[in-house]
Formats: C-alpha cells, structure tokens, sequence
C-alpha cells in the first residue's frame, strides 16, 4: 500500500541546539534506513515551513505506524496520513 505522509515538526523552539542538531541526524539516518528497506519512496520539503510530504510504501497501516514511530523526532511532529489507492486511468490496459 502506498501512503502520503505529511509531517510538520513541532520541537519546542526554546530546544537546546545541541539537542535538536542531534535529534536531525538521527532523523536523517533513520530515513536513510527507510529508503533502504524500501518504505520511504519519495520526500519534499515545504517552502516556508518546517514540513514534509512523504510517499511510503508499507505491507499495511501498521507497518507503517512502526515505521513512523521508529523517527527519533516522532514526538514532535504532527502527522497526517492518506493511504492512496491506484486511479483507473493509471492500470495497465
């Protein structure tokens, strides 16, 4: 199953920088191991804010919640979550 994954991080602006530098390499390894094991397909930034949009791909919604709460900054973001469903006009004839 495919899912868009939006995500705005909300870590406290008062964070020590220390704290949050380590907070954002750990989150980028962890999505490099995502994209590895094939879950994390595609990522955008949005301009202007401190925000994402993802495409996952996961077995089901549990696999991908595992997937989600394995970020080291899962704490301090809010997500939404749309699962996708293929568009007649994109099947193969």
């Amino acid at each position: 199953m495919e899912f868009l994954v939006r995500t705005e991080n909300t870590l406290p602006p008062d964070t020590p920088f220390d704290v949050s530098e380590d907070l954002r390499m750990r989150e980028r390894a962890r999505a490099v191991q995502l994209r590895e094991a094939g879950i994390l397909k595609r990522l955008w930034r949005v301009p202007g804010r401190n925000a994402t949009i993802g495409l996952y791909e996961a077995a089901d919604p549990a696999e991908l919640h595992d997937a989600l709460v394995s970020l080291p900054m899962w704490k301090w973001m809010d997500i939404t979550v749309e699962a996708l469903a293929t568009h007649p006009q994109e099947k193969a004839p």
